[in-house]
């Protein structure tokens, strides 16, 4: 009697970064001014994982 194969397991998904949540994009604040007021949030890019995503060891 031959031995069943199994197939391969799939690779783990990586982790999510931390900071974004996965999406690659956290809020910087908009400053404004001579006194740097703050005047609202745009999405800028994520620099702990550069917009991947994924976490980094």
């Amino acid at each position: 009697m031959a031995t069943k194969k199994t197939p391969p397991r799939p690779a783990p998904a990586p982790p999510k970064c931390g900071p974004c949540n996965g999406t690659g994009e956290v809020a910087r604040t908009v400053r404004v001014g001579r006194n740097r007021r703050t005047v609202g949030q745009q999405a800028g890019i994520c620099l702990a994982c550069f917009g991947t995503g994924e976490a980094t060891d």
